[in-house]
């Protein structure tokens, strides 16, 4: 029963999070909807930052998951393009609010805070399938062309996010494409 109420608690919390953002979310509040006791909150957080962290690596591990079985099942080109069919998606969903990293980044300015370093770890992760999916194509400078593969999914969410939803991710696609026929591949 305790693990079902630190999911209620932690699935809560990710949700005003996403929504509302980190700081502007009280930690009443989130008792209130989460019909939660304070006392059990703190049995399972010691501070509401810790109560950030456990939410973002609930979010982080499904959406890693979709990143691996992707990589996995698809030949590489295939799985770089489709990580942008899966992103305009997304982008259209209603309940989009841009991506919860890099609105806990923005949040958590300092390098150092748990919050932030957790927010680079997913960026990180990301940036590593597409260049271990470059590696197996065999391009020249794999870690070079995987940063600028992320800086397209990055900036197609963050305009997604800012301009409501449109052909963000499809259009970055195209630019994808074009990459890695440079790329030779």
């Amino acid at each position: 029963m305790a693990s079902s109420k630190r999911d209620q608690l932690v699935n809560t919390a990710l949700a005003l999070f996403y929504r509302e953002g980190f700081h502007a979310t009280g930690i009443d509040r989130i008792l209130a909807e989460s019909g939660v006791a304070k006392m059990t909150l703190y049995k399972h957080f010691k501070s509401k930052d810790e109560l950030i962290v456990a939410a973002l690596e609930a979010r982080f591990a499904p959406a890693a998951e979709r990143m691996a079985r992707a990589f996995e099942h698809l030949p590489p080109r295939e799985a770089i393009l489709r990580v942008f069919d899966g992103l305009d998606e997304w982008l259209k969903q209603d309940e989009f609010c841009g991506c919860a990293f890099i609105n806990a980044a923005a949040e958590f300015h300092d390098r150092d805070h748990p919050v932030h370093r957790l927010a680079a770890s997913y960026k990180i992760g990301t940036q590593n399938y597409f260049r271990e999916a470059l590696e197996r194509l065999q391009v020249a400078d794999p870690a070079r062309l995987a940063r600028q593969l992320q800086y397209l999914m990055e900036g197609a969410i963050s305009m997604g996010h800012i301009q409501g939803p449109g052909d963000q991710a499809l259009e970055a696609k195209e630019a994808a494409d074009l990459l890695l026929r440079a790329a030779g591949v």
